[in-house]
Formats: C-alpha cells, sequence, structure tokens
C-alpha cells in the first residue's frame, strides 16, 4: 500500500500557477512546493508538468533544479520525473560512480515488474543514446558482469502459476552450487535472471525446506566477496522485497551519518507502491515509527519532504 497522500482530481493548470508563484521573486516558497509536489501522484506530476510548460514555454524540472539545493533538491528532482525516466537516472548514476553501486542496479532490476523494467530500458535508451545492457557491461566486468546484464535484460513471466517439479529440481541445483562454492555457475545465474518471481518463491522454499536454513543464509559467505554480496541482494530483492527495502532503510540512518541517497530512493520509488507496508516492518523491527527515525536524522525542507511522502498530514 501507498503512503503518498494524493486527491482524485487536482487542477493541473492551477498547480503549475502555484508553483510559478513559489519559484518567483527573491526567495523560493519551499513549502507551496512540497504542498503540491508532495501530494500528487505519477500521472498527476507529468500533467502538472506538461501544463506548466505550455503556460510558461519553461521546463518545470529545469526550474525546481536550478531553484532548490542539496538533498532536498535531489528529492524533489527524482519524485518529479516519471517512475521509469527516474529508474534510468538512478542506474546511471549507479553505473557511473568510480565504484559502481551493484546493489541500486541489481535493486531496480529485482523489484521492478518485467514492464516496468522494460519501460526502464526504454527511457534509459531515450535519455542516455545507448542501452542499459551496454553500460552495464561497459562498467563491470567478470561474474558480476555476465549476472547484472542478465538481471537488466530479464523479461519474466509475471504471472501465478508455479511449478512444483521445476522448483524442486532448481533448489537442488542451487544447493550443489553453493555447497561447492560454484555461486557463478551459469545455472544460478539462469535460474535467478528467468524464472518468475512466483516461481523463484517456490524454489526457496523448497530449499529451505530440503536444507532446514534459507538460501540468503547459505550465501553469507565473506562480506569482501563482491559476487557474492550482488548474489545475496539479488535473492533478497527477488524474493522479499519489502524486507530488503526495510534493511536499505534501517542501514542508511542507523549510527553515525545518514545516507541521504538510499533513503531518498527508497522513499520516492516505493511512496507510491508499498512504503505503508515497508515503514509497518521497520517500525515493528526497530521499535520506531520510520518517520520518527527519518526526522531524527534529517532536517529542515528535505525532512519535510521525505515526511510528506510517507504520509505525514500537514
Amino acid at each position: 500500500m501507498a503512503t503518498l497522500i494524493a486527491p482524485d482530481h487536482p487542477s493541473a493548470v492551477e498547480d503549475a500557477e502555484a508553483l510559478r508563484k513559489a519559484c518567483k521573486g527573491w526567495g523560493t516558497d519551499e513549502k507551496a512546493i512540497i504542498s503540491v509536489l508532495g501530494h500528487r501522484n505519477a500521472a498527476q506530476r507529468k500533467q502538472i508538468r506538461l501544463a506548466y510548460e505550455e503556460l510558461y514555454q519553461e521546463d518545470l524540472i529545469k526550474r525546481l533544479e536550478s531553484e532548490l539545493s542539496g538533498d532536498f533538491e535531489k528529492a524533489v528532482y527524482r519524485w518529479v520525473l516519471d517512475p521509469a525516466d527516474r529508474d534510468a537516472v538512478l542506474a546511471n548514476v549507479a553505473i557511473k560512480k568510480i565504484s559502481p553501486d551493484h546493489h541500486v542496479i541489481i535493486e531496480i532490476s529485482c523489484t521492478r515488474s518485467p514492464e516496468e523494467l522494460l519501460a526502464l530500458r526504454r527511457a534509459y535508451q531515450a535519455r542516455y543514446k545507448h542501452s542499459l545492457e551496454e553500460d552495464v557491461a561497459a562498467h563491470t566486468k567478470g561474474d558480476i558482469r555476465k549476472l547484472l546484464v542478465a538481471l537488466v535484460s530479464a523479461f519474466r513471466y509475471d504471472g501465478e502459476e508455479i511449478n512444483t517439479r521445476r522448483a524442486n529440481s532448481e533448489a537442488n541445483i542451487l544447493h550443489d552450487a553453493i555447497k561447492d562454492e560454484a555461486f557463478n555457475h551459469e545455472e544460478v545465474i539462469r535460474i535467478l535472471s528467468t524464472r518468475s518471481k512466483m516461481q523463484l518463491m517456490a524454489t526457496f522454499n523448497c530449499y529451505r525446506d530440503d536444507q532446514g536454513t534459507t538460501i540468503t543464509k547459505k550465501l553469507l559467505g565473506e562480506s569482501g566477496d563482491e559476487f557474492l554480496v550482488a548474489l545475496r541482494t539479488a535473492v533478497r530483492c527477488l524474493n522479499d522485497p519489502k524486507k530488503y527495502f526495510e534493511k536499505v532503510l534501517r542501514n542508511s540512518i542507523k549510527g553515525i551519518g545518514t545516507d541521504e541517497d538510499a533513503l531518498t530512493r527508497v522513499i520516492v520509488t516505493r511512496a507510491e507502491k508499498d512504503l505503508k507496508e515497508i515503514k509497518d516492518l521497520y517500525h515493528k523491527r526497530n521499535s520506531m515509527p520510520l518517520e520518527q527515525a527519518v526526522a531524527k536524522d534529517t532536517s529542515g525542507d528535505y525532512e519535510a519532504f521525505l515526511l510528506t511522502l510517507l504520509g505525514k498530514e500537514d
């Protein structure tokens, strides 16, 4: 369930006018920007962008980029983009880092539906003039490259039907590969990158029933083993994305310092999907509401914007 609180039929023209007013003059009215954009869904935000351009012959996103700054600007920018375009930006930023964020690529490719992943690949190509697969391959190597290219190229069956015999057989294949420490076996990559999520859940359940432990616990090897970490992230994202996202949020705000990139990424990408359930899971596991944890670790307009997306009433 979503945490976003949006009205049913807002006027895109009135919203565009309110945003123009918030950006005019000497200072920017950040509260007005949050009160409009923090309460509009993806379709409504798209209509606002179109209305703004038609009224003022100006790109709303570029205007907001020039008016805002810091973590608040980054969060608003990512929120205002179409979801597929946002995923394309997130993927590109992750790939182009000196040390690529493999977990972000895995997260995006394993938690989106087949149609969403296809839309991302189209948006990526339109924006960067080359394919996501091409960029992933160019910025990775070895076994990581094989796994990531397979995951971003996937178009899985998205239905409920499962094959129990296949689940048993592939649970055995995974068990043998893990037992032999052949984590990079082509069969492991094939299973994780081609099977439907429902089929994989059945396979992971068979593994647990047969081995008396979960596959993620069996993949807890040396933290320095990059490929093993990537494999475990893929399994967690495919098997229980809400649990995965709760852990990303927890890690982003625990200890000294805040990982604003991770915090922003999860909130803006899940606010229209399942952030309510992720919030509930966070509260249950950490004995503290997520809103309270976010308020403690952030400040100013950035804090206000994230709390709005988390469903906090004005």
